[in-house]
């Protein structure tokens, strides 16, 4: 992303406009799945809810065992006569109606701390990434009908207040299409997750990142998939939902400009960088820079002053060299 400095911004109505906004150092930072994987998966912990058995579930029989001599096995049995429950095991984990193995517990630890180091590192990966089309395309997104990405918008947008005007802005920038693809991916849930408020499945659309909400959320918030944040409180569920790199971000222009401003303000924090800025390591020690110094033209190499050590017993070259006597004894 650094060979384009500049970013372009587009009105309301999808036009270029004159003014550009330069490209945040955020944008420059190494895309790092594996430390993104491994934060989210972290913080997406701290949303659950404990749960646990009941103390007593599978207890709630008075069972003995038989002992020894009658052919059975030793588990606790129901007493009783005359119905299908008398005799039957209980309180085992291998009963039917019995306790479960290592019955779960409210005091688990459900929260895990993560270093506030590692959670902006893997922000300014995931923001950094949402910069890359490819890595945007792959993630799903429909944004082959989006003039350029990073995509940055004017700041009425962020003064809209109602929801027919921010589809028509969705239109107008050519972001609509992801929303499209939202509508069409509503599926009802498998599983017992129909009866617990989260009917239906449906995938993530464009995330709409503003400076200051003078009614944008409200416009927007009513939009399948399109969810909204603010620049100042950027969260990697937002940016990589499922610790996948490359969500489609539409940026405002006081959001954009304000990044660089955000990260300056974090204390203890330097933006990551990569370590070479080109990655072609094989073009890079064959480049003519280098191996002028390495190596100057038209010079013979230089003799290698260290000599691997053999042995003399096995290798005969270093033996006569050692003993020419050898050849002598060899002979005979």
């Amino acid at each position: 992303m650094s060979a384009r400095p500049q970013v372009t911004v587009l009105s309301t109505e999808g036009k270029a406009t004159s003014a550009s906004v330069p490209l945040p150092a955020v944008f420059k930072a190494p895309i790092r799945p594996d430390i993104v994987h491994s934060v989210f998966t972290r913080i997406n912990k701290n949303k659950r809810q404990a749960y646990a058995v009941a103390e007593n579930a599978g207890h709630q029989t008075s069972a003995e065992s038989w002992g020894t001599g009658r052919a059975v096995a030793r588990i606790p049995r129901v007493g009783g006569s005359g119905t299908h429950r008398a005799g039957q095991g209980a309180f085992g984990n291998m009963c039917r109606g019995g306790r479960m193995f290592a019955p779960t517990k409210t005091w688990r630890r459900w929260n895990v701390k993560v270093n506030h180091g590692e959670k902006r590192y893997a922000t300014a990966s995931a923001i950094a990434a949402s910069a890359v089309p490819s890595l945007v395309l792959a993630r799903g997104h429909k944004i082959e009908t989006v003039p350029e990405v990073p995509l940055v918008v004017s700041n009425e947008v962020e003064s809209i207040t109602k929801t027919k005007e921010a589809v028509a802005v969705l239109k107008a920038i050519g972001a609509h299409r992801d929303v499209v693809k939202v509508i069409k991916s509503k599926k009802l849930r498998a599983g017992k997750g129909k009866l617990r408020g989260r009917r239906f499945t449906q995938r993530r659309g464009p995330l709409v990142v503003y400076g200051q909400d003078n009614g944008l959320v409200k416009a927007f918030r009513n939009i399948p998939g399109v969810e909204t944040a603010s620049v100042s409180s950027l969260g990697l569920l937002q940016l990589a939902p499922g610790a996948h790199l490359g969500r489609f971000v539409i940026w405002t222009e006081s959001a954009f400009a304000q990044l660089d401003k955000v990260y300056e303000s974090k204390s203890g924090f330097e933006l990551p960088a990569n370590i070479i800025s080109n990655s072609d390591v094989t073009r890079l020690i064959n480049s003519t820079e280098i191996q002028s110094v390495v190596r100057a033209a038209g010079q013979p190499t230089q003799k290698r002053t260290h000599v691997q050590k053999k042995n003399p017993l096995k290798n005969k070259q270093v033996m006569l060299r050692l003993n020419p006597y050898a050849k002598v004894v060899a002979k005979k």
